[in-house]
Order: C-alpha cells, then structure tokens, then sequence
C-alpha cells in the first residue's frame, strides 16, 4: 500500500514537473514558426487554425519580441483575425514565404466578405518579408457589380487583402502584394503606422483594388513603395490626419488621392497631408481630391511637393461633385 501511494507520489509530481516545464518553455520562447503549430504548407489546405495557434502562442509570449515566423514556403489561408491586445510590448510577424487567399469567394460564406488577413487591437505589430501575399481575386473580380452591373447576385464588396484595424506603433516593410480581391492594404482606426518598402500589383482594370487605403487614422507615414493598380495607389479617407508620402512610384493606377469624402453627408476632417517626391506614370490623374456634393467640414494643410508626371490624364485635380456612377448622386 505504501509502495503504491510513493507511485502515485512519484507520477504526481512528475507531471506538475512536466506542466511547469512547459509552461516555462512556453513563457521563454522567442519564436513561433507555423510549421510547428501544424502548418503543412503547398498551398492546397487551409492552414489558418495552424497560424491562429501560433499567433496566440506569440501573442500570449512572456519574451520582449516574439516572432511569428512563415518559413519560405506557400500556405492557404481562409479569411482570420489576429487580435491583440498581445502581452509583450512588439510583436513580429515575419513573412518568407507566399500567403494565398482561397480562389472561390464560396471560402468566405457566413463571414465578413470585406477581409482577407485582418489585425485588430495590436500594437507594436511588425509585418516583414520579403515574403508575398496573393488574393487571387480574379474571381471576385469576375462578379463585381462595378464591372458586370447585369451579372444576377455580383458583389459590391471584396476582401480587402490585409487590414490594420486599431493597431498602434506598427509597421509593414518588405512586402509584396498582389491581386488581392480589393484593397490591397488598409489603415484603419490606427495611429503611428510606418509603411516602407512595399510592392504592390494588381491589374489595371481590376475593380477598387486601392494600393493603401487610410482611414480614420493618424501619424501614418509611407516611403518607398512601388504600386501599380485598378484603383488609387494610395487614397487618404475621412478623420485622417498626419500622413507623410514619399519616394512613391505609381502606375497604372487612379493616383495618389485625398477622398472620397463626405459621402451621405458626413462631416469630413482631413489635415495634414504631405506628399512629395512621388513618379506617377500612365495613371488617369495624379493628385487629386475629390469630395461628394453633400460633405461638409475640412481638407487643409495639404502640400505635394515634386511631383513628376508622365502620360497622366488628370495631372492636378480637385472634384468637390465627385460622382462614382452613370447619372446622378446623392
């Protein structure tokens, strides 16, 4: 009897030796690879639940800078959130491989058809390559009401590729997107958002594929990208202040735009907004504001400053009755 309760002693305390050895190993781990989580790469299953785990397990990480790391290989995603706030005060999201969407907008039945890859409540979140993520949004191109208003059951809204939603001191550098089935990158509801050295691509007609899209924002800079697009490289939307564009090549593409603003007769503050520095090549117009009829409040203190243009239809252009239809607007 005495033997079997010294056993069970024994495998007792082995296992809260095991659970505190885990929970330690745990608590001091600097990096989370995917693969580790189950990840299994190719590209042809859903490996979202593998990078959710991982994402906690770095989220949750007791070290300084936890690092997620996406090892160069191709991982299919379904539509997540990584949501903060995380317990260290930087997190890294490190990207080598290649992010895919799923092909069908069917992956997105019963969820929230406008994200992709979405960040909410993060701060301290760095995204780096120099890995790439691929909406593949022909498909969602295929029934966009913009291009096919006849086509029974066509979408006025896309996945926006990756969003920032309430994300504070973050970055992303070292990226490329393309094809993303909306706006490749969007900024909303942040502040101190650094943007740099960032390709982004999408074909000419594709609908509203914006480069980067900040809104509600503030303290947002961004520097040396590359975009080529359907729609605005970069378009700067209501409640934004503080941004800085610069050292920006964009082509094909709607150009660098403040707008739309006042839509259903909001009251639209905008101010400070600096560009310079940016080549817009072959893009329909170049810097632009453009606000619906029925807005009201402020733009102001806005500068661009060496502007180059080559082949550009609109080069300067302030539209306060910017319309987005045939016929009229309200």
């Amino acid at each position: 009897m005495q033997g079997g309760h010294y056993f069970l002693l024994l495998l007792v305390g082995s296992l809260v030796s095991f659970s505190i050895a885990c929970s330690t190993e745990h608590a001091n781990q600097t990096t989370f690879d995917v693969g580790d989580y189950g990840a299994v790469s190719g590209g042809h299953i859903d490996d979202s639940e593998a990078f959710l785990k991982a994402w906690n397990a770095a989220c949750t990480s007791e070290t300084e800078n936890p690092t997620l790391i996406v090892p160069p290989k191709r991982f299919l995603l379904n539509p997540i959130v990584f949501s903060g706030p995380c317990r260290a005060k930087n997190i890294n999201f490190l990207i080598l491989g290649r992010l895919l969407a799923p092909d069908s907008p069917g992956a997105w039945k019963g969820l929230d058809p406008s994200q992709w890859l979405a960040f909410k409540g993060v701060s301290g979140l760095n995204i780096a390559g120099p890995g790439r993520i691929n909406g593949r949004g022909k498909a969602w191109w295929d029934q966009s009401c913009r291009d096919h208003p006849r086509l029974v059951g066509c979408s006025t809204l896309a996945p926006t590729a990756v969003k920032l939603v309430s994300c504070k001191n973050s970055s992303i550098s070292d990226i490329h997107f393309v094809n993303s089935s909306q706006t490749n990158l969007l900024i909303r509801e942040c502040d101190g958002i650094n943007i740099e050295n960032v390709l982004i691509e999408a074909p000419e007609r594709s609908p509203n594929t914006d480069g980067i899209h900040i809104s509600a924002s503030h303290n947002v800079v961004i520097t040396n990208a590359i975009i080529g697009t359907g729609d605005d490289c970069v378009s700067i939307g209501d409640h934004t202040s503080n941004i800085v564009i610069s050292y920006v090549k964009c082509g094909p593409g709607h150009g660098i735009s403040i707008g739309s603003l006042g839509r259903s007769g909001n009251f639209v503050q905008v101010e400070n907004i600096h560009v310079s520095k940016v080549n817009l090549q072959g893009t329909t117009n170049g810097a632009r504001i453009k606000t619906w009829q029925v807005g009201r409040g402020y733009v102001r203190r806005v500068s661009f400053e060496q502007i180059f243009f080559r082949s550009v239809k609109n080069p300067i252009i302030i539209d306060q009755n910017y319309c987005n239809k045939s016929g009229a607007c309200k």
